[in-house]
């Protein structure tokens, strides 16, 4: 060995060859045992290795180098350090190899268990479900609409392992505050996703079985009253992209869903026409809606911030339903209180519950009361068919659904305006 030096840049790169045949090792000065073995075939890309001289946990009681990293790939500062941290382990009868040995396996299962996982987060394990049942049959794309809507939002990067019983009754009870229909079919989805989930393996048990649906999810009857119209539209006007989102509801009775997810390319506003396409829509067909003023009066008030009307952030569709919804009725009630303080009444004034499903239901029955027929507002609102009438009543009512919806849309403003019902005229009494 060469005698000690306090190793620079500058002396290392000064370094020659060692002879023919020969190597030596120049000790440093600042590091004890900490050096640069030289070789014979030493160039100024590979000058030499960096050593530590030491007596090794379980080896030899004589002193060998070992080999740190090649110079100048490896900085002189980074192999100090090196060093410093071998002595210390040395110190502790710990051999340095056998501790990177174990770091990188560690590492290793490190990495394992994060591509594992990531393979097996809800959106995965759902992906591969949809890929193997869903697309093969006729409601799959129904399904995964709506597993992607409601589901994959809160649980989608969640392995799925770890998703709970109490995970499952909580999303599904967040999902019936608004749309009680929805949640049931949630919950049917997810017993059938968990149920092949369990016999892939992907998971140990169900955590939906046995999960019953929630009381609300049955038919329901809840129809808005005109006072109560007029209270969530005043109500609905200091609720941003929600209050717009909501009075769209209302205004052409169609989905919550369809709604809240709604593109601006859907909507051709010179035909006053919104159409949802079949991979979108509930009934498995394409479905025209007419647009009124009051309808395209909403949409003119949202900002374009990007593909969506209904939004907050300009890339994706409105979030957070329950939460507005919460919002909504309370400011209903403080304007159906301020509606009774100017009229003098005296009684409590109370807001019985409601879901936001119920205003397609509200729509619904107002277009009964102006006299459209009954047939009529089941193409509107889209619901599915069966039978002879599935296959033989192909005709579409644009004009008449375009009549109906333009008598709802001047109703709803006479609502919300406070004037008498004599305002628009029923078909009923146009038919006379």
């Amino acid at each position: 060995m060469a005698a000690k030096k306090d190793f620079t840049d500058r002396f290392l790169r000064s370094i020659k060859p060692a002879e023919p045949g020969k190597r030596v090792i120049y000790m440093d000065a600042v590091v004890p045992q900490f050096g640069l073995r030289v070789g014979d075939k030493s160039t100024k890309d590979n000058i030499g290795a960096f050593v530590l001289v030491a007596r090794w946990p379980g080896g030899s009681k004589n002193p060998a180098p070992r080999r740190i990293g090649d110079y100048p790939i490896t900085s002189l500062a980074e192999a100090r350090e090196i060093a410093r941290e071998w002595r210390e382990d040395i110190r502790q009868g710990i051999d340095p190899k056998v501790k990177e040995e174990q770091r990188r396996c560690e590492e290793e299962l490190r990495r394992k268990e994060e591509a594992n996982a990531q393979a097996n987060t809800f959106s995965a394990v759902f992906e591969d479900y949809r890929a193997e049942c869903l697309s093969r049959i006729k409601t799959g794309e129904a399904a995964t609409g709506d597993i992607k809507r409601h589901v994959i939002p809160k649980w989608g990067p969640r392995p799925i392992a770890e998703i709970r019983r109490a995970d499952v009754k909580a999303l599904i009870r967040e999902i019936d505050k608004v749309a009680p229909r929805t949640s049931s079919l949630i919950l049917s989805y997810l017993k059938t996703f968990f149920s092949w989930a369990t016999d892939e393996e992907r998971i140990d048990a169900n955590p939906a079985a046995g999960i019953k649906p929630l009381s609300s999810a049955v038919k329901r009857d809840r129809v808005l009253s005109d006072a109560e119209i007029r209270a969530f539209w005043i109500a609905c006007g200091d609720l941003g992209a929600f209050g717009r989102a909501f009075r769209f509801l209302l205004a052409t009775g169609q989905r919550l869903s369809e709604v809240g997810d709604m593109p601006w390319r859907e909507v051709d506003v010179e035909a006053r026409r919104w159409t949802i396409p079949r991979e979108r829509a509930k009934a498995d067909r394409a479905h025209e809606v007419p647009l009124s003023d009051l309808a395209l009066a909403t949409l003119g008030e949202c900002p374009r911030l990007g593909p969506f009307p209904f939004t907050t952030r300009g890339d994706i569709p409105i979030a957070g339903w329950s939460k507005s919804k919460v919002a909504l009725d309370r400011a209903m009630l403080a304007q159906l209180q301020k509606d009774a303080d100017e009229k003098g009444e005296t009684a409590p004034v109370t807001l019985p519950d409601w879901r936001l499903h119920d205003l397609r239901r509200t729509c619904a029955t107002n277009l009964a009361r102006l006299g459209v027929d009954r047939i009529v507002i089941s193409k509107l609102l889209n619901h599915s068919e069966g039978g002879v009438t599935q296959i033989y009543d192909r005709h579409a009512r644009d004009a008449e659904k375009r009549r109906a919806l333009d008598m709802w849309g001047q109703r709803l403003q006479a609502i919300v305006d406070d004037m008498p019902a004599s305002n628009v005229i029923p078909l009923s009494a146009g038919r006379r």
